[in-house]
């Protein structure tokens, strides 16, 4: 297990963290959604095998799990974490697209977390957002320095999904903020693009450049 708390996470801490930055994105997505038809909330997600409608509801039950509940969910999943995130998926849907949307409106404000480092939460909420949007045709112009925050902290670490290791021997530059890691082969881009392909999203090397594009792109889809 890596360091959950690299550098990113100990250069990030200040006087308000990144909960009012978990907030905020909680929000902007809340307000992307408003208005979707029951159509456009059966569509399939970035996340395998899951509708839009449930990565939402993966994010409320992300927000409603302590570590005590979180730890209960996994002794009685006995251990099987993927079983855990279907429960708690399942608690949070609700009967219909709405209420699964008003659920989610209800945790936005919420700091209750898994045991898990803040800035975690704060990749979460900014990859499964987006894991929502792009394939609903849907843009947000994410804080520069909210995303790179995000990028410094996942080119760190493997402790959620495999990010660290993804690119490995790669070079690592965004073309809208300062973000930059690594050595090798050179894959350039918006830092959010970077951000959701380190995360394993292959759709978005689509918006990346350099050498290194293919090999980051082979790593996404074998993941």
């Amino acid at each position: 297990m890596t360091d959950p708390e690299p550098r990113a996470a100990r250069s990030s801490r200040g006087t308000t963290g990144a909960w009012p930055l978990i907030r905020a994105e909680r929000t902007a997505l809340a307000t992307d959604l408003a208005d979707l038809t029951d159509e456009q909330w059966t569509t399939p997600s970035l996340c395998t095998e899951l509708t839009v409608r449930e990565v939402l509801a993966h994010l409320t039950a992300g927000a409603s799990l302590n570590s005590v509940r979180w730890l209960a969910g996994v002794i009685r999943c006995r251990f099987d974490f993927d079983k855990q995130v279907a429960m708690r998926l399942a608690e949070q849907l609700g009967a219909t697209p709405s209420e699964t949307l008003e659920r989610f409106r209800r945790v936005v404000p919420s700091t209750t977390k898994p045991p898990l480092p803040t800035l975690a939460m704060l990749g979460e909420t900014i990859v499964h957002g987006e894991d929502i949007r792009r394939p609903l045709g849907i843009v947000r112009d994410h804080p520069i320095e909210t995303v790179t925050q995000v990028a410094e902290y996942y080119r760190g670490s493997d402790l959620v999904v495999l990010a660290k290791g993804r690119v490995d021997g790669l070079t690592l530059t965004a073309t809208d903020g300062p973000f930059t890691t690594g050595a090798g082969p050179l894959v350039s881009g918006p830092t959010l693009a970077l951000v959701m392909a380190m995360t394993g999203r292959a759709a978005y090397c689509d918006d990346l450049e350099g050498d290194g594009v293919e090999l980051l792109r082979s790593r996404c889809e074998t993941a």
